[in-house]
């Protein structure tokens, strides 16, 4: 059986039994929160529960990293929209340690890439488009400079309220434990 083919069965069921129903909330978070974080498989339950989040309580955007790479990006944008539309008013980036991102190396990646069949060709063109896609798929070298940095990315954003604290975190992911990288309620009353 595909892991399609389980998920749909699964589903069925969860429905039809009404599975669903302790999972009801609205599309404001309670906590008026908004969390980007990695999408490293060990914080999917972790994260959570480690800060007493029931479903409801934030908004999560997950991408590799918790990295706002580009201050026009579509990170950027789901914060903001949770901010003026949803009625978040804290933000919290949160890294982890031993992230794949601090390890990552564009070179093997795009090794990778070209024996998936994706030509040199291609990759000329995407060049020549000006994306440097060495940059692009760099990782880190520090996660709590990471977090800083986009900690500060988005506090100097033009287009973002500097009502609002953004707070910067890094979750060990083997026990939940949160360090405090960057204090927003600081930066607010500076």
């Amino acid at each position: 059986m595909s892991i399609m083919q389980e998920i749909l069965d699964f589903n069925e069921k969860f429905v039809s039994n009404k599975d669903f129903e302790k999972y009801q909330t609205t599309k404001f978070p309670d906590k008026r929160l908004v969390i980007l974080s990695c999408m490293d498989t060990r914080l999917v339950e972790l994260l959570p529960h480690s800060m007493n989040l029931r479903n409801g309580d934030v908004k999560i955007i997950k991408n590799a990293g918790a990295i706002v790479a580009h201050p026009f990006g579509s990170i950027v944008r789901s914060i903001l929209v949770a901010v003026y539309e949803l009625n978040a008013d804290e933000v919290c980036v949160i890294g982890h340690y031993d992230c794949g991102m601090g390890k990552i190396e564009a070179d093997k990646i795009l090794y990778k890439i070209k024996s998936e069949g994706v030509s040199e060709d291609t990759l000329s063109t995407i060049k020549y488009s000006g994306i440097d896609l060495k940059n692009w798929l760099r990782g880190f070298n520090s996660v709590e400079e990471s977090v800083k940095h986009s900690v500060e990315t988005l506090q100097n954003h033009p287009l973002f309220p500097k009502r609002v604290p953004v707070h910067g975190l890094i979750i060990n992911p083997e026990n939940g434990k949160l360090d405090l990288v960057v204090d927003g309620y600081k930066k607010e009353k500076e």
